[in-house]
């Protein structure tokens, strides 16, 4: 599983034209599901993403937490995480999970961040999204298990 996690000041996903959800400062967080995850890296990573460190104190150092700063958790699932670029110029997605388990796995890490205090808003899985957002930083963090 790999979480690319962003500390954005707001963002939003819409489908068509129509927004389906946005959050304001917080983090956006993309998720890939791979072939070969098995849901024991759910509880780790959720827990860590909401207790990151990551945003800034008083002083200006990156000391608070989400949960500190009162934050919201844009989730939206992406299997292109797990593409390879290695061979040829198209990249292939053998490595990503398959649509069922992945979307199984994606709910169940929304699960594990609510359990976690933070209540995420969603993107749509299988879908194709226009996501907008404002990166704060940038601050830019990869999360993998």
């Amino acid at each position: 599983m790999k979480l690319v996690i962003q500390r954005v000041k707001h963002a939003r996903v819409e489908i068509g034209g129509k927004e389906i959800s946005s959050i304001g400062k917080g983090l956006l967080i993309l998720i890939g599901i791979s072939k070969d995850d098995d849901g024991t890296q759910i509880e780790w990573l959720a827990k860590k993403a909401v207790e990151l460190r990551i945003f800034e104190d008083e002083h200006d150092k990156m000391n608070l937490s989400l949960k500190e700063i009162n934050g919201e958790i844009l989730l939206v699932s992406q299997f292109t995480l797990y593409g390879s670029c290695n061979k040829g110029r198209r990249p292939d997605f053998l490595n990503a999970a398959k649509p069922e388990k992945a979307k199984e796995m994606y709910l169940n890490f929304a699960g594990a961040i609510k359990q976690n205090g933070i209540i995420p808003k969603l993107g749509e899985f299988g879908e194709h999204m226009d996501i907008t957002l404002l990166n704060d930083g940038p601050v830019t963090m990869i999360l993998e298990r």
